[in-house]
């Protein structure tokens, strides 16, 4: 059985979205294969921590996994089953995690029949042979992709190396959706039976930092501008915009600008919000002309007990 997915990311049962997102790219920047070369083990790790943020991210695998355990992918076929009337005796109380584990049985209708209970598919006495055979499971495979900050917010495609059938390998174009970040799971379904997932990682950017949505960058102000209040200009992912800076805005001023943040996942078209922090940039040289009048700011600032 697989570890325990909370177990893995190092939350409980009942952390929030927050909280799970914060665990995982933790973790992540820990185990990233860029930054643990030739660690296989890291690489385990990282694909273990990626899956887990997969399921508990959606609120709709979450729950799914929170009744199902490691049998979550199967959630709505159990469902249907348990209300056909598929039961184990008693119930369950509020809150129990149920897990199923098929073990070598063919499917859930088995294991009902072992256990003399009853489903949709209806029932009856296990004989030597199956009634239903388990279908053989797909071939999954993990393909690695990095992308920069700019090919997450806008999407892109890369050509990858895929695995077939036959052990060898062939290349493909595929196409990755905007609003991807580090973990996110791209499926892809080919022609021959075989299910490949792109395992995401999102390139470090040297100007902004990103959290799920929102954007963060520092933002360099004329310390006039940063006292008086101006206009500076600022090239988002979006584009260049005109930001007005407000009169006081000195070190660490947050100025919130909705819109210009990254996609939102569940809905591409909509997004967050970039968030800049005001550092006034002090001149190193001055002309005559403005040393004499900061000198005058200076006298008055004095004069009208400014000073402390």
């Amino acid at each position: 059985m697989a570890r325990d997915y909370y177990e893995v990311l190092g939350v409980s049962r009942s952390a929030d979205e927050k909280e799970i997102r914060s665990a995982f790219r933790k973790l992540a920047r820990q185990y990233h294969p860029d930054l643990n070369p030739g660690d296989e083990a890291a690489e385990r790790k990282f694909k273990e921590i990626n899956e887990a943020n997969e399921v508990l991210s959606d609120a709709d695998r979450r729950s799914k996994y929170n009744r199902y355990g490691d049998n979550w992918m199967h959630a709505d076929r159990l469902d249907e089953q348990a209300r056909a009337g598929a039961t184990f005796g008693g119930g369950f109380g509020r809150g129990t995690r149920v897990e199923y584990d098929f073990g070598d049985f063919g499917d859930l209708d088995d294991l009902l029949r072992r256990f003399g209970g009853a489903s949709g598919y209806g029932a009856g006495p296990r004989t030597g042979t199956r009634r239903r055979s388990r279908p053989g499971r797909p071939n999954h495979h993990d393909v690695p992709v990095t992308v920069t900050l700019e090919e997450a917010f806008r999407g892109t495609k890369r050509m990858v190396n895929v695995p077939t059938k036959d052990g060898g390998s062939r290349r493909i174009e595929v196409s990755i959706p905007a609003a991807v970040d580090d973990g996110s799971r791209v499926h892809i379904s080919l022609d021959d039976g075989i299910q490949v997932f792109l395992v995401v990682s999102v390139s470090p950017h040297t100007r902004f930092k990103r959290d799920g949505d929102s954007l963060y960058a520092d933002i360099a102000v004329p310390f006039e501008d940063a006292l008086l209040g101006g206009e500076v200009e600022f090239t988002s992912l979006k584009g260049r915009l005109a930001l007005k800076v407000p009169p006081g805005s000195g070190e660490g001023k947050r100025i919130r600008i909705q819109g210009h943040g990254m996609p939102r996942r569940e809905s591409p078209s909509a997004s967050g919000d970039l968030f800049l922090t005001v550092k006034p940039q002090i001149p190193s040289v001055l002309s005559s002309d403005e040393k004499q009048a900061l000198e005058e700011f200076r006298r008055l600032r004095i004069a009208n007990g400014k000073r402390s």
